[in-house]
Formats: structure tokens, sequence, C-alpha cells
């Protein structure tokens, strides 16, 4: 029987070239490039901007920043337990579904 993969032994990183800021209370800015055909429509027709600012408030920045290519998931969720508490549970259910999206959108990616 082969062994299953586990997310939590998943460790992420910040994929070269992401540009991000962080501010002094330690929120995440992430700027987004809108790259494509539609989007550079809507640039011309519509004013839209070429780079987009994700803002990622609370929870999410605090989750970003521990992103580090050598915590999993678990530590991660770890950290955050510590600092956030019965505040973020259920924790690893959210975690994980935050770290999908994360990585959906490119702002992190799997590390081999």
């Amino acid at each position: 029987m082969a062994k299953s993969e586990n997310y939590l032994d998943y460790v992420f990183g910040i994929p070269e070239g992401l540009v991000y800021s962080c501010s002094d209370n330690g929120t995440v800015v992430v700027d987004m490039e809108n790259k494509g055909f539609t989007n550079k429509v809507a640039q011309k027709f519509f004013k839209q901007p070429k780079v987009s600012h994700i803002t990622l408030e609370g929870l999410g920045s605090f989750i970003f920043l521990c992103v580090d290519g050598k915590r999993s998931v678990y530590d991660i969720g770890q950290l955050v337990h510590e600092k956030y508490g019965e505040a973020a549970e259920p924790l690893y259910e959210r975690l994980c579904i935050y770290m999908k999206k994360l990585e959906e959108v490119g702002f992190v990616r799997r590390m081999p």
C-alpha cells in the first residue's frame, strides 16, 4: 500500500519575482500584474490598472509572512495557534484552504 501524502507536510515558499510589501503594523500588500489579452483590453478601454494591489489583512498577512520555504503547513499552523489561539479555530481546515488559495493565485508555491 502506497503512503498517502499529507497536506500538512507540504512546504511552501514565496515565488521568485513576487512583489510585496509589509507595513509597520504587519499588513502585507501583494502587487499583482494584470497580464493577458482581456486585461490589456480592460486597461485600454476601461482604465483598469496594470498592477493590482492585493491587501492581506490580519491572519492572512501573518500566514503569508510565515511562509519561508522551510516551514511546513503544520509548522505554520503551530505559529498561528500561538498568536491567535482559539480565534483561529478550526485551524488546520482554514489554513489548508487558505494555503490552497494562495497557491492558486500564485502568491506561494509548493517547494520540491
